[in-house]
Parts: structure tokens; C-alpha cells; sequence
């Protein structure tokens, strides 16, 4: 209830603020509303799915003009109009999406730059749109006989619309659909290999995105009722993304924070224009040096600092229930494998099969090829040639987020956690097995949403208590100690229910507490039904863990078998092992495999 006192208050304030308010201030309000609109459109884009996107107000551009074509050239009523706009803006933010997925970075804001100008000049020339002189005459919107030419009355509706458009985007920024978008900003490779099908989460953050832009569009048609091509300018594109940096793009509240309030500093310094437009830039690279997370994310710093001197402790891990044998025989086959960049040949002829159930370790020197099998098995790499068969269905060149739907896992070698989601949050990332087809559900059935974030965080707290993270479920994992962070790594992986768990060397940086530590999950995780393979310099580790070693040398398997007899092998000592461990002992060989 605490909660909602907040809540109450700001909606009954904003539902009285017209009666405080003049002809000029009204308007300026309505126009503030608008951009608020806009700027959580924006914010989805970049700041929730990390997308560069610098036409945001072309999306915005395209929603009120086809309102005021559709209504003075068609003669559609004002509504129907509406409502086709809002599909015309969603079909051009799928249209402006496709840079997307083969472009990211400056690279995509300089193409969609480039389309936003497409679209002024496409507007200021197009007779259809009026040319220069714009559109007017737009209908005033009918609404149950209320006269909405009344910037006062018309107020209602903006901020009707604005609460919807606002908990909308705050529902769907914390539920699985917007964690997956913020995850895929972190790192859309480690996003990949936990099932999220980047390409489409791409597209996804640009129909949001053109969809508020329509919505912002009508409005402005609405109330103003004439639209013309200054009101689309680059100028306007450049003044929204002040609004979200400076409000904390990363944050919906704060994007509609900074537009506010820019728009009413932006009334406050009209005398001053000039010397505004080099005032927002200024503030803007203040923010982005000084406070990249904008005045949303100033709470959060003050709170850390407190937080600082608290202390947490990684908890025991409590192993996994022993499962009943499950299916034998080949679970991975890797048949002829050759990997080729230009002229390096990093995995040649490589054939090796993992059987269910056992711990397998990959050895060799660095620049074997190891990682680079991984890549290939989970799916970043497509081989030069030879094939993968997974449970012996082929499964060579599939995407990352296939092979995660089949039950691959991995970690990587340089650690990718999502380092602006909590420990919590990553582990969700991994636990969601929803797909594409779940999308219509955040429309249509919420509350279905609702119920199945739910049951992911009673998962995510019992497998956070499994791996003794408790103390850190709510902290950022980047600013964990390294021990905790790889561990926290294998719990997202575990997450996923996976058959085959890819462990690119996992006690690399690891203590020897938290190496034995490392050896005892292993062996449960093993011993759960789940087949393992390991990367690993730890030699050590590797005798004692793995069931069977494959060395590789030079982009080829030199050896492979038990970990004694593999150890012993001349080729093997003389590219692994070196010179110095030419000839162990067969007492050391057996200490050894302990």
C-alpha cells in the first residue's frame, strides 16, 4: 500500500494541473506529454534494447502526417485515421529495423540519420504531403461530444494516452520480453547462447519504437491540427535525444523526466535560442562523461556507495540430486571439422564423440583451437566443412539460440555476464524458454505474463540458493570478486536445463579453494544427468575430473583417452606438457588421477 500512496498522489497532481494552469501553459504542457512520448519510444530503443536509433522522429513525422493526409485527402475520420497511422509507423519502424541486423554501433545511426533525413525531405518536396507549406485543416478529434479543440479538455486524452503508453513500457521493460532486450545490450552474444533470438529482438525494439512514435504523431495531430516539415527536423530528432540522455536513456521514468523538462526549459529560453541549442550540447556531454546514466541513474550511485562497506559471503553449493541413468550412447558428434579464417586454419579434420553422462576435457596450448570448437559447437561459427550431430540430429551452422532451445550450454573463457543486470536478472535470462510465438501475449493476456514471471524468480531463487548466491542476488555482477562472477556464469548455464554443459576454462583466476570448490560442482552437475566438456589449462584439474581427455595441437586432435594414458603420450608431452615432463613417472601418472 506505501507503494501506491506515490502513485496516487502524482495521478490526482496531474489530473488537477489544468486548473492551475494558462492558455500558453496548457499548450506548452500538452506539447512536454508529446515528447514524453516520444522519449520512452526512444528509450526502448536505445537505452532498454541498445539500438542506435536516430529516427525517431521520422517515426513521430510518419504517424502525423498520415493522420492529416488520411483526414484531408482521404476524408477518413480522425480516428480510423489513428489507428492506420499507428500501423503505418509500426511497418516503417520494421522497415528502419532492417540496418539492424547487419549493422550495429555508429554505423547504425548513421543509416537510420540518413532515413530520418530521407523522410524530411521526402515531406518537404511530396505534394501529397503539402510540400514546405505542411498540412492543416486536420479534423478536431470527436470524442462522445467533448470538444476536444480545447487544449484544456484535450489534455485528458494526452494524458490518458501518456499513463498507458508509460505502464506499458514499464511492464513490458521488466518482464521476460524487455529483460531478454536489455540482456541482448549487454552482450547479444552471451544473449545468443541463452536462447534469445537476436535478430528478432532487434526488430522488436524498432516497432516499439516506430509504435510510440505513431502515437506521439496522432497526438500532435490532435492538438495541433496542422503538421508541417520544421516540426520533424533533425534540429527536433537532436533535441529528444538530449531529452533521454540527460533523463537516463537506460531508465523509461527518466526519459520521461528529460523530455519534460527540457521541453519546458526549451519554452523557458526561446529569447535565447541560439544560445540554448549549445547549452543542451554542452549538458549533454557533461551527462554522458560525468553521469552516463543520466539523473535516473544518480539514486542507484548514492545508494551503491552506502552500500559499499556492506559485507556478503558466498554461500555452500548444494549439489544436485543424483538422477537415475538416463540414455547412453553418443550424445555429441563432431565428424571431419574444419575451420578456416582466410589463411588461418584454426580446427583441422577434427573428429571427436562425447558420450552422455561423462566429463570430457579439451587440452592444448593456446592457439589449438580449442575455443574455436566450442564457437563451432555452439553455434557462432559455421564450420569450412565436416558436421555437427547433436543427440544425432545434425545441427552444423544452426543458430546460437537453436542450440540452446536443444539443451547446449556454455561459459566463456573472457566471462559475459550481463553487467547491468543484477545476479537475479542474469539468472532469469537463462530460465526463460519462451519464443516468438509468446510475443502477442504482452498485449492480449498480461496477466498470464504476470503469473509466469512469478514461477521464474521462485526458480531463480532456488537455483540462486543452490550455487550459495544469496547475498549477491540483487548486486551488479561486475562488482563482485572474480571467484563469485564465474560462478554465478555457471549458474545462468545451469539455468537452462542444459544436456551438454560447455566449460571454457573455468578455473582460469580461480584460487585452489575455489578450484575444488569448481571440481565438486562439476562432478554434480555430472552426476545430475548433465554431460560436461571442459576447457582447461588446470592440468591438475583435468586429471582428476575428466572420465576422457582430447588434446589438440595446432587446430588437430594429437590425442585422446583416459587422462593417464593421454598423459604419457610423447606428442602430447611434447606440445602440451613440455620438455620437463618428457618422462612422469607411472607413481606420478596415478597421483595425478586421483
Amino acid at each position: 500500500m506505501k507503494r501506491l500512496i506515490p502513485l496516487i498522489a502524482a495521478a490526482v497532481a496531474a489530473w488537477l494541473l489544468p486548473y492551475g494552469l494558462g492558455g500558453y501553459a496548457i499548450h506548452v504542457v500538452d506539447v512536454a506529454i508529446i515528447f514524453a512520448v516520444l522519449g520512452i519510444g526512444l528509450g526502448l530503443a536505445m537505452g532498454v534494447a541498445g539500438q542506435i536509433n536516430l529516427a525517431q522522429i521520422a517515426f513521430f513525422g510518419v504517424g502525423a502526417y498520415a493522420v492529416a493526409i488520411l483526414t484531408t485527402r482521404a476524408g477518413l475520420g480522425f480516428w480510423t485515421a489513428a489507428a492506420l497511422a499507428l500501423l503505418a509507423a509500426v511497418l516503417v519502424g520494421l522497415l528502419v529495423g532492417l540496418p539492424a541486423l547487419r549493422m550495429q554501433s555508429h554505423y547504425l545511426g548513421i543509416v537510420t540519420l540518413g532515413l530520418a533525413l530521407a523522410f524530411v525531405n521526402w515531406i518537404t518536396n511530396a505534394t501529397v504531403a503539402g510540400r514546405a507549406e505542411g498540412i492543416s485543416d486536420i479534423p478536431v478529434p470527436p470524442l462522445f461530444g467533448v470538444d476536444l479543440s480545447s487544449e484544456y479538455l484535450f489534455y485528458y486524452v494526452e494524458l490518458v494516452a501518456f499513463a498507458l503508453a508509460l505502464a506499458f513500457a514499464l511492464f513490458l521493460t521488466h518482464a521476460p520480453l524487455g529483460r531478454r532486450l536489455r540482456a541482448m545490450r549487454d552482450d547479444d552474444l552471451a544473449a545468443g547462447a541463452l536462447g534469445a533470438e537476436i535478430p528478432l529482438l532487434r526488430m522488436t525494439a524498432f516497432v516499439l519504437s516506430g509504435l510510440y512514435g505513431g502515437i506521439a504523431g496522432v497526438l500532435y495531430a490532435g492538438l495541433i491540427r496542422f503538421v508541417a516539415p520544421e516540426t520533424f527536423s533533425i534540429a527536433n530528432m537532436f533535441l529528444l535525444l538530449a531529452m533521454v540522455i540527460i533523463g537516463g536513456r537506460r531508465s523509461i521514468l527518466g526519459c520521461v523526466v528529460g523530455a519534460v523538462a527540457l521541453s519546458l526549459v526549451r519554452e523557458a529560453l526561446l529569447d535565447v535560442s541560439a544560445y540554448a541549442q549549445l547549452g543542451y550540447g554542452t549538458v549533454v556531454v557533461l551527462v554522458v562523461v560525468f553521469a552516463p546514466t543520466g539523473l535516473a541513474g544518480l539514486p542507484a550511485r548514492l545508494r551503491r556507495r552506502r552500500a559499499a562497506g556492506a559485507r556478503a559471503a558466498l554461500g555452500p553449493f548444494r549439489p544436485y540430486e543424483r538422477a537415475d541413468a538416463g540414455a547412453d550412447g553418443d550424445l555429441l558428434e563432431i565428424d571431419g571439422v574444419t575451420m578456416r579464417f582466410k589463411g588461418l586454419t584454426a580446427l583441422d579434420q577434427v573428429s571427436l564423440t562425447i558420450t552422455a553422462g561423462e566429463i570430457r576435457g579439451v587440452v592444448g596450448p593456446n592457439g589449438s583451437g580449442k575455443t574455436t570448437l566450442f564457437n563451432v559447437v555452439s553455434g557462432f561459427y559455421t564450420p569450412t566443412s565436416g558436421r555437427i550431430l547433436f543427440r544425432g540430429r545434425e545441427v552444423t551452422g544452426a543458430a546460437p539460440y537453436r542450440l540452446s532451445l536443444l539443451g547446449v550450454a556454455r561459459t566463456f573463457q573472457n566471462l559475459r555476464l550481463f553487467g547491468d543486470l543484477t545476479v537475479r536478472e542474469n539468472l532469469l535470462v537463462g530460465l526463460d524458454r519462451t519464443r516468438t510465438r509468446w510475443v502477442w501475449r504482452y498485449v492480449a493476456l498480461p496477466w498470464s505474463v504476470l503469473g509466469f514471471e512469478r514461477a521464474l524468480r521462485e526458480r531463480a531463487g532456488e537455483l540462486i540458493d543452490r550455487f550459495g548466491l544469496r547475498d549477491f542476488a540483487d548486486a551488479a555482477p561486475r562488482a563482485l570478486p572474480y571467484g563469485i562472477q564465474r560462478r554465478i556464469e555457471m549458474a545462468r548455464a545451469m539455468a537452462m536445463a542444459p544436456a551438454l554443459l560447455l566449460l571454457d576454462e573455468p578455473a582460469a583466476g580461480l584460487n585452489g579453494e575455489e578450484v575444488r570448490q569448481l571440481a565438486e560442482i562439476v562432478r554434480s552437475i555430472r552426476d545430475s544427468g548433465v554431460t560436461v566438456v571442459v576447457i582447461e589449462h588446470n592440468m591438475g584439474l583435468v586429471m582428476s575430473l575428466c572420465d576422457r581427455v582430447t588434446v589438440l595441437s595446432g587446430g588437430k586432435v594429437i590425442a585422446d583417452g583416459a587422462p593417464a594414458d593421454v598423459a604419457v603420450q610423447p606428442d602430447v608431452v611434447a606440445a602440451y606438457l613440455g620438455d620437463s615432463m618428457a618422462a612422469p613417472s607411472e607413481s606420478a601418472v596415478e597421483e595425478a588421477t586421483r
